[in-house]
């Protein structure tokens, strides 16, 4: 009787705990369900889709009149929303593309791509192999006067360079290491450049079997009518504070994307989608009560390494740094031609944005959002002040990434409204008065390896 009474007891306890988990349960979902529905009955993908048509009529290059109309244009509507918004200036030095670059090898024409911040310049000399550019490759060469060859890989193009002119080159050509076309650039301006341009696969090994053979084959780089200067690019800014003075968690949650665009590319998903996306999430907050605030800001200069966010980074405050407990980064989130949603953070582990997108994205669909390393966007600064932040992105990249046809009719109004709603009950989640959101685990700073100088991958 005694083992009878016993196991009665523990089945009544384990029934009663199970009965408590579902109730719990129920309650969380019911509570979930509940505040998600103030925020998805408000998302309109219709409203995003015709901000990116606004947006994306020509390209929005950082420092160009067409960004300053974007970022005008983005402050005036979040005006118009009731937000106080301001546009934000900061100077960086920027480049304008070569008007003309060629390069022969012993008479015959290749057909070149330049990198943005190579310098002008006419050299006719004898090309040598240069291996992969590193300090040790180029240590023992004598490439004084001469068109140093070498491979994409290991190091930075820019790195590669440097070293090649450290040692008294007069000109570089870098092979790609894969089919395809090579388009980079070598990070920023640098007087200690020479001029640089970039050919095939294919190309370079034609070029390097000639060097093997000892044929000592002679090359000329020419370059004209690229310009670096100082420029002005900008950040626009909006914040609504908590709903609640006295109740507020003094936590920050900041959404961001990047407003500009690269040259000759409308940019329609890269990244007029994003922008569009702040847009409407600051629509959908305006008349919500958080005991959050909130932050939308639209970053310039992402496109030549990330310059607006870095900015915006540098001038917060220690006691901000600390009170943001999410950065939500939102670029190339609309295309109909990428793959599906993935989430990259800085160091590749997750954090609470990710957290919280993910039980958001399976409460919505089932399945959470997977995240994985990466950086190359706006997200990067934040992550390296130790901010808990996630780039939103759907990968593979439509083929049209960074090319004239990044246009209107390749948006999906369908993948905007599904990111929206992640990201937005995601927000609201932690932002509620009565969210139940994950604790902040803060990170240490760290420097990421995030620098543009690989353009066709972001």
């Amino acid at each position: 009787m005694k083992k009878t009474v016993i196991s009665l007891a523990v089945a009544t306890s384990l029934t009663l705990s199970f009965t408590s988990v579902q109730a719990s349960t129920s309650a969380n979902t019911s509570h979930h369900q509940s505040s998600e529905q103030k925020v998805l009955k408000k998302i309109n993908a219709e409203k995003i889709y015709q901000d990116i048509a606004y947006l994306s009529k020509k390209p929005r290059v950082a420092g160009t009149e067409a960004e300053r109309e974007a970022a005008t244009f983005v402050q005036k509507r979040l005006s118009k929303l009731g937000y106080e918004s301001a546009v934000e200036p900061f100077t960086f030095t920027g480049y304008t593309p070569a008007a003309s670059f060629s390069l022969s090898v012993n008479g015959t024409s290749y057909s070149p791509t330049t990198f943005t911040y190579s310098t002008n310049g006419n050299v006719t000399a004898e090309i040598v192999d240069g291996g992969l550019g590193t300090k040790d490759n180029l240590a023992n060469k004598d490439v004084t006067g001469k068109i140093v060859l070498v491979q994409r890989g290991t190091i930075t193009f820019g790195e590669k360079v440097l070293n090649a002119a450290e040692k008294g080159a007069a000109a570089v050509i870098i092979f790609n290491n894969t089919d395809g076309e090579l388009k980079g650039t070598l990070g920023g301006a640098n007087d200690n450049y020479i001029p640089s341009l970039a050919v095939t696969k294919e190309e370079g090994e034609k070029i390097l079997t000639s060097i093997q053979k000892g044929e000592k084959p002679s090359g000329t780089v020419k370059i004209e009518g690229a310009v670096v200067s100082e420029r002005t690019s900008y950040n626009v800014t909006a914040t609504k504070p908590s709903t609640f003075k006295k109740k507020g968690t003094n936590d920050i949650i900041v959404v961001g994307a990047h407003h500009d665009s690269v040259a000759g590319a409308p940019g329609a998903n890269d990244d007029a989608s994003g922008t569009a996306m702040v847009l409407e999430l600051a629509r959908v907050f305006k008349t919500l009560p958080t005991d959050t605030e909130l932050r939308f800001v639209t970053f310039g200069a992402e496109e030549v390494g990330l310059l607006g966010s870095e900015h915006y980074v540098s001038e917060l405050s220690e006691d901000e740094k600390n009170r943001i407990v999410g950065m939500f980064n939102l670029d190339m989130v609309g295309s109909r031609d990428a793959g599906d949603l993935v989430m990259n953070t800085a160091d590749g582990t997750p954090n609470l944005v990710t957290e919280l997108a993910q039980a958001s994205s399976t409460r919505l669909n089932g399945s959470p959002t997977p995240f994985q390393a990466g950086g190359r966007s706006d997200h990067v600064p934040f992550a390296e002040a130790g901010i808990p932040a996630a780039l939103f992105i759907h990968s593979p990249s439509e083929p049209w990434y960074h090319t004239p046809e990044d246009t209107l009719d390749k948006i999906s109004k369908e993948k905007l409204q599904d990111v929206a709603e992640i990201v937005g009950t995601a927000i609201y989640d932690r932002s509620s008065p009565d969210q139940q959101g994950s604790s902040v685990k803060k990170k240490a700073t760290f420097k990421a390896p995030h620098l543009y100088h690989e353009q066709d991958v972001k």
